[in-house]
């Protein structure tokens, strides 16, 4: 049985009973990050074993993992934050437990890219999540099929391409389409932008930038 359990996006108290359940029944945990991760578990002190699963080693273990849930052991796959899969690791584990005939059952929970876009004004009955964009190859091919589309847009970027994303955006979709940024969800620091894409880019050119960001856009 593999489970698929959201963690806190950064307030810890984000996160299920279910999920605090889930993780101290099973056998092994999967994460990214073994130090980030065990912040979350020791406030909650669960102790179980933990082992590395992240995108420079899955290809790797994901044969050997799915062995072992065959075998009967329960694991949860978790990440640093938020929802395993999206913009995280998780596809190859599934698949290979689907292709297997291993259980596999997914959470609900924290994903910050629903918070950004419920609180950007802008319309949430159509939208596309786009993750991050392509930094070199295909990154201009793919803002140009994005030019014609109406549906609202979601992008996570990192701060130090912020700017520089907004400003592209611009070019692309006119510097008056309107966007949201937001940074630091559910953390001290949260801060969320909205205007349109040269008012969000000439503040953030102000600031040193920090933190995770959703970029939500809306559409033509």
């Amino acid at each position: 049985m593999l489970y698929l359990v959201p963690t806190p996006l950064g307030n810890l108290k984000d996160i299920t009973l279910r999920a605090l359940e889930i993780l101290q029944q099973v056998d092994l945990i999967l994460c990214e990050d073994t130090r980030t991760s065990s912040k979350l578990l020791n406030h909650y002190k669960i102790e179980k074993p933990l082992t590395p699963y992240h995108q420079h080693n899955e290809h790797k273990v994901v044969a050997h993992l799915a062995d072992q849930l065959l075998a009967g052991k329960k694991m949860a796959l978790i990440t640093d934050a938020g929802t395993p899969g999206i913009s995280d690791p998780a596809f190859l584990l599934v698949r290979e437990c689907i292709q297997k005939n291993i259980k596999v059952e997914c959470l609900p929970g924290a994903v910050a890219f629903v918070p950004a876009l419920v609180n950007s004004g802008i319309p949430t009955n159509r939208f596309v999540f786009e993750g991050f964009l392509p930094l070199k190859k295909g990154r201009q091919t793919l803002l140009k099929k994005l030019v014609e589309e109406e549906r609202t847009m979601i992008f996570y970027e990192s701060p130090m391409r912020l700017v520089k994303t907004l400003e592209e955006l611009a070019t692309y979709f006119g510097a008056d389409r309107n966007c949201s940024v937001s940074r630091e969800l559910t953390k001290l620091y949260e801060e969320n932008k909205r205007g349109s894409l040269q008012e969000v880019a000439d503040y953030f050119k102000t600031k040193t930038v920090k933190g995770e960001i959703v970029l939500v856009v809306q559409g033509k």
